[in-house]
């Protein structure tokens, strides 16, 4: 994979369907040249689905409402993140009581965090699914009560930033710690580098 142009930054612009403020400042630090969009789409889990499937369904459903209202030639980037435990997907906290509940469900634990990850050009849709191996330290009910009244998880996948105060909270990472965040960013340049091949060469 040849970095130079995702390195230089300026060589192509992305249309983001999301209004993550996360991925936006992930984007910015990598020096990128980008808009947003907030797409309007039903999140709610399919019968039976799993939740690999899940996330990667919402992040194409994302990058194709996206791609509606932007330019053929457009580079349309989506993505949906959930927490799962014990086979449960954990989203975001309703309110203070849950997100305690979910802090509870997780503290002494490991956990994964599934990206599904959308691009789209030119009428080609490229997705996929980049997962993590999150390790809570154990914590006491005092711990969950005020992490949980710092306000910081309260619109987060399973109730808790890496990137913030909940860093204090977690032992260990298996895999990204950009996917923990909301956008895999090493799977991001891959893909970007075979989308746009692709459709340079069509």
């Amino acid at each position: 994979m040849d970095l130079t142009r995702f390195l230089a930054g300026k060589a192509f612009h992305i249309r983001l369907a999301s209004g993550s403020p996360r991925r936006r400042a992930l984007l910015h630090d990598l020096g990128w040249d980008f808009e947003t969009v907030s797409p309007d789409v039903d999140e709610a889990p399919l019968p039976g689905e799993k939740p690999e499937a899940l996330c990667e369904r919402l992040a194409r459903l994302k990058a194709e409402a996206g791609a509606k209202t932007a330019g053929p030639n457009a580079l349309v980037l989506a993505a949906d993140t959930i927490v799962v435990i014990d086979g449960r997907v954990l989203g975001k906290p309703s309110g203070r009581e849950e997100a305690c509940a979910m802090l509870r469900l997780l503290q002494g634990r490991a956990h994964e965090v599934m990206t599904g990850i959308a691009l789209s050009r030119g009428g080609e849709l490229l997705s996929g699914v980049e997962r993590t191996v999150v390790h809570f330290r154990p914590l006491t009910e005092a711990e969950v009560q005020a992490y949980a009244a710092t306000g910081e998880g309260d619109d987060k996948a399973g109730a808790y930033a890496i990137q913030g105060k909940g860093a204090l909270l977690i032992s260990a990472i298996e895999g990204d710690y950009f996917n923990v965040v909301g956008l895999p960013l090493c799977r991001l340049g891959r893909m970007l580098e075979e989308l746009t091949e692709d459709t340079e060469r069509g």
